[in-house]
């Protein structure tokens, strides 16, 4: 096979030239050279050098791309070669700041998958793909994994076959890889997720599950939690009293990515006989994204003030803990470049002062929140189940908001926190080929 390179341009000489396979490919060009390759399905860009960019022109094609050039510093830095890069850890192995500013390349190849340049200065020789180049010629930065987020309500989800999103604590003995990739996924599109059939003979089985997920976070609760109603520590949690619905740990920077609660017994008080005595206690859960879309439907300013409106949180519950975020945060977080809501921080009873220095004032911050509330406590949206003994809920804490009704009697919860970047890689990884979770985390 042949390849045909079109032309190669300097000053106003042109020279035609052809090459076949296995030739060599040390051809030096000087400054504002243009090359380009023939293309196969598409045709690739021609590339001409100048002082300080590549640039990328289409003269066949009527190109809509975002920009034209790409700088040579930026080009050099990007080198993902087994030199610049360890491809262990995938870590820089090179100070960036060691390259001179005005790095030029010494010579260009291009190839029917990318170009090659070779740099001046040290001769490092750096091979960039097409699909790389004309990424970056399109678009401005690489975007996190596509996901379809499916609201659920009082009825469960419109969108899934199945409800409730579940799956066999055999299935993770069966094939650990798959079931944890089956598990993160529904909690990523659904919010949570059961893990049914889990051993109640005692807490260990819970915990070694969660930490196929990941490690179970350390917090001033301690890590994997296995407790009764005795207000050993200083949370309503601790208690039998009804909470409504509410986010965990809003007062960490960083609040806890998943919970998880399993139910290993509930016993009625000690006086009574009834196995079959209703002792209460049924667990909540409410979409707070699908609330949050209702509000901003219903209250737009409602919305725009819960979203701006930046409040003290706090756990001051126990002797010598005193815990705070590192700055204010608003309940509603949005991700400025796109405006789509990022998290849910919400617990009135962990809620500090409403501050005054702001566009909105406390009486707007009020009005706002009590419509907030109403929406919570709609029955449309409360999604009410009892939790069993051998049922595991894992859910996403930064989007769904937990409650239960009170409860008589004694009940041992087990669970743990788990963070939420901990949780994201480990999606990653189990539903995504590495290649493509490579490129997109680093770009």
């Amino acid at each position: 096979m042949s390849l045909k390179l079109d032309a190669i341009r300097y000053g106003r000489h042109m020279v035609r030239c052809s090459r076949t396979a296995g030739a060599r490919r040390n051809w030096k060009y000087p400054p504002r050279l243009q090359l380009r390759t023939l293309a196969t399905a598409t045709e690739k860009p021609l590339v001409s050098s100048s002082p300080d960019h590549f640039r990328f022109s289409y003269p066949n094609t009527n190109s809509n791309s975002k920009r034209t050039s790409l700088p040579n510093f930026w080009l050099r830095d990007n080198c993902r070669c087994s030199s610049c890069v360890h491809q262990d850890t995938r870590q820089r192995n090179f100070n960036t700041f060691d390259l001179p500013e005005d790095i030029q390349p010494a010579q260009i190849h291009t190839k029917e998958d990318g170009i090659t340049i070779r740099w001046s200065g040290d001769g490092h020789e750096s091979f960039y793909p097409w699909d790389f180049l004309e990424f970056y010629l399109n678009s401005d930065k690489r975007e996190s994994e596509p996901i379809d987020v499916e609201y659920f309500g009082a009825q469960g989800s419109q969108n899934s076959q199945r409800w409730p999103p579940s799956l066999k604590y055999g299935d993770f003995l069966e094939n650990e890889t798959k079931a944890v990739g089956r598990l993160t996924d529904f909690i990523r599109r659904n919010g949570f997720a059961f893990v049914t059939e889990v051993p109640v003979e005692s807490a260990e089985p819970t915990e070694k599950l969660l930490e196929k997920i990941a490690f179970i976070r350390q917090t001033h609760y301690g890590g994997f939690y296995d407790f009764i109603p005795d207000l050993a520590l200083a949370d309503t949690a601790y208690t039998n009293i009804a909470l409504g619905a509410h986010t965990d740990t809003t007062y960490f920077t960083d609040p806890a990515g998943l919970q998880a609660f399993h139910l290993l017994s509930h016993t009625g008080p000690s006086s009574e006989n009834n196995p079959g005595a209703n002792l209460g206690g049924q667990s909540l859960l409410v979409d707070g994204f699908y609330a949050a879309s209702i509000l901003k439907k219903e209250d737009p300013k409602a919305f725009e003030v819960l979203s701006q409106v930046k409040l003290p949180w706090h756990a001051s519950g126990n002797k010598g803990i005193t815990i705070s975020p590192d700055k204010l945060y608003p309940v509603l977080e949005v991700e400025e470049s796109t405006g789509k809501l990022h998290r849910v921080r919400w617990n009135n009873d962990d809620r500090g002062v409403v501050p005054f220095d702001s566009k909105y004032s406390p009486v707007d911050w009020y009005k706002a929140a009590r419509k907030w509330h109403d929406i919570l406590s709609r029955e449309s949206i409360e999604y009410w189940f009892q939790l069993k003994p051998g049922n595991l809920l894992v859910f996403d804490n930064w989007r769904v908001l937990h409650g239960r009704s009170a409860f008589t009697g004694v009940r041992r919860i087990c669970g743990g926190y788990i963070n939420r970047d901990d949780f994201i890689s480990r999606w990653r990884n189990t539903n995504y080929p590495r290649d493509e979770i490579l490129k997109r985390v680093i770009g």
